[in-house]
């Protein structure tokens, strides 16, 4: 039976330990928890030590690996609400903490947060669009919103802790969706247009023509505008499709090739009228021409 009441005890010791372990994490791990007499007396021989497992329950949350530094990109489209993180460490832990926020043609912008004063500073940080999520003493995240263009840039969260520094970097891209057009000129040219988008759109047709793509880059905010002209030639082609595609959607759209047909045939016979002024012809050809006109009109 001696097996038996050793099975016993451990098993309790166990459930004991479990319990402690539950009461800890319940409580936010905000300080050591001891184990209470009874489990003390039942080892006081082999098993001392079961009252430093739940003591040093906060040490090891406390001591959980982190990378001292991270980073990561990220692709926001514009006009959003963007929340960015600093390391996940225990905000007990937390001495101070900054964010370091680089854009594009702008002075450095830094934010931060002294625990010990619970108290916030800011340096040369003049857009009001990017502020803490929330009060910093709660949350250190960083909110901005609305998302715009000027927003490209590099932000860094700089943790300063009890257990050493930690950062974690934001590599911040905005995206603009273009604005997509598709016409057609008088000499039969089918144009497609992906206007102000960011980064640049590619354009795809449907048939494959004669085509020439170029691009308009706006130094001013990053975004670019990327127009296609196909011509197709001698082939009849009744209906042309221009395919964009970007990173915030694809759109396609079409356009009639007939009706520019017909009007480039009126545009031909409305030339040849002004060469009959110069030139005789007959009357009855002079009425057939007038009425072809119309026929197309």
């Amino acid at each position: 039976m001696p097996c038996a009441w050793i099975t016993s005890d451990l098993q309790l010791r166990l459930i004991l330990t479990l319990f402690l372990v539950a009461e800890c994490l319940s409580a936010g791990m905000k300080g050591p928890i001891t184990s209470n007499n009874s489990m003390q007396q039942m080892d006081n021989g082999n098993h001392s030590s079961d009252s430093t497992i739940t003591s040093s329950m906060d040490r090891k949350q406390s001591t959980v690996t982190l990378p001292t530094e991270a980073n990561t990109s990220l692709l926001v489209l514009v006009g959003t609400k963007s929340v960015l993180y600093c390391p996940p460490v225990l905000r007990t832990n937390v001495l101070m903490a900054t964010w370091e926020i680089v854009l594009r043609h702008k002075p450095p912008c830094f934010r931060a947060f002294r625990r010990d004063m619970n108290r916030t500073t800011t340096e040369n940080c003049t857009d009001e669009r990017i502020t803490w999520a929330s009060r910093p003493d709660e949350n250190l995240a960083l909110l901005i919103y609305p998302v715009a263009i000027t927003h490209d840039g590099n932000y860094t969260c700089h943790i300063v802790t009890l257990d050493g520094n930690f950062q974690h970097g934001y590599h911040f891209q905005v995206l603009v969706p273009p604005e997509v057009t598709l016409i057609q000129t008088e000499n039969g040219t089918a144009v497609c247009k992906a206007a102000a988008g960011k980064p640049a759109a590619q354009i795809s047709w449907t048939p494959e023509g004669d085509c020439v793509t170029e691009q308009e880059l706006y130094w001013g905010d990053g975004t670019v505008t990327v127009q296609s002209a196909c011509r197709w030639g001698g082939h009849h082609v009744p209906a042309v499709f221009c395919s964009v595609s970007h990173l915030t959607g694809n759109k396609s759209l079409s356009i009639q090739l007939e009706r520019e047909n017909v009007n480039l045939k009126k545009q031909n016979m409305l030339q040849l009228l002004k060469r009959m002024k110069w030139n005789p012809m007959p009357a009855t050809q002079r009425r057939t021409i007038h009425f072809m006109i119309l026929q197309t009109g």
